[in-house]
């Protein structure tokens, strides 16, 4: 039987963590929805905005939301450093005895967060939102997303949730321990899992942006997907190696076929040397895909060599200290 969690009333209960980059159309909705939800919780709460280096009008929307809600606190990067940094930026100011990560354009919907939050009371450390269906996303990114997270699970030690995102509740002592976790590249919901704490879904609907348009666009979705898989898995390395080692004892194979063929006469000159031509090309191309993925994990050790911080911020809104 489960334990119910113990939960000190007199302090904040619950920080939700909302990252912003252009998200001036949802902002006002989005805050609308999510303090009608808390409001009924009758618990204190916080909602904590990253802004991630909006060019738009969004600054001054949260400005103008925290100067009527002290309960809503807004910090504000000094330039674009993406949206898994927001997210830690978030989570390093909450003061909550839990978190909730939730993106502004209402596609992952705040009615959810009650039955989160009650999990949670009866004791579970980690409650992730499981989508059931995705409404308004293309098929091809619908495909891509379901090949994504079977193939990163085979591909790692780590079980990552398959059709999550980063909406999530969790534990104080949760968070602690994924902002020991200072890696440059996050995938913070990787990173979660990888903690190995109790976790459990609640499964939802995802709904179409309220408004304006996704912030994770093909190029960036490519750079996440890579960044997941680079943080939690050597497999590439080892398929390098396979594949070069596999290639290696073709060639002989090849170079011993063709031998035998020129001295039966059975290969002409122009056909061993457009053959020979086209095995070198390949053998190229796998080569340069090879250093390719080991220069990705060398560029990865040199950005944490250098020290630099995750994130620097402009200034902070609300905070009281």
């Amino acid at each position: 039987m489960d334990e119910e969690r113990l939960i000190d009333p007199d302090t904040t209960v619950c920080s939700v963590v909302v990252p912003l980059y252009n998200e001036e159309e949802v902002i006002g909705e989005s805050y609308k929805r999510l303090t009608e939800v808390m409001e009924k919780e009758d618990i204190p709460y916080e909602i904590v905005m990253v802004n991630d280096g909006s060019r738009d009008n969004t600054e001054q929307l949260a400005r103008a939301i925290c100067a009527v809600d002290s309960r809503v606190k807004l910090i504000n990067f000094s330039r674009n450093f993406g949206h898994q940094t927001a997210i830690t930026a978030g989570m390093d100011a909450a003061g909550g005895q839990c978190v909730v990560v939730i993106d502004a354009d209402l596609q992952d919907p705040p009615e959810v967060i009650p039955e989160m939050l009650a999990k949670w009371r009866a004791g579970v450390d980690v409650v992730y939102g499981k989508r059931i269906s995705r409404e308004g996303e293309t098929f091809f990114k619908k495909f891509t997303a379901k090949m994504f997270y079977r193939t990163l699970n085979k591909m790692t030690d780590v079980d990552i949730p398959v059709d999550t995102g980063d909406f999530r509740l969790i534990d104080k002592k949760v968070k602690d321990a994924l902002l020991q976790v200072r890696e440059h590249n996050r995938y913070v919901r990787g990173i979660v899992s990888w903690l190995g704490f109790r976790t459990e879904p609640v499964e939802f609907e995802r709904h179409k942006r309220f408004a304006g348009t996704t912030k994770y666009p093909l190029k960036k979705m490519l750079k996440l997907a890579k960044d997941a898989l680079l943080s939690f898995s050597y497999k590439p390395l080892k398929i390098a190696t396979g594949t070069g080692i596999f290639l290696s004892c073709a060639s002989v194979i090849y170079l011993i076929v063709a031998l035998i063929l020129g001295i039966l006469g059975k290969l002409g000159t122009v056909g061993i040397i457009f053959v020979a031509l086209a095995v070198a090309l390949l053998f190229q191309g796998i080569t340069l895909i090879a250093m390719g993925i080991q220069n990705e994990y060398m560029a990865r050790m040199y950005e944490e060599a250098l020290g630099r911080p995750l994130y620097l911020i402009r200034d902070r809104v609300n905070f009281t200290d």
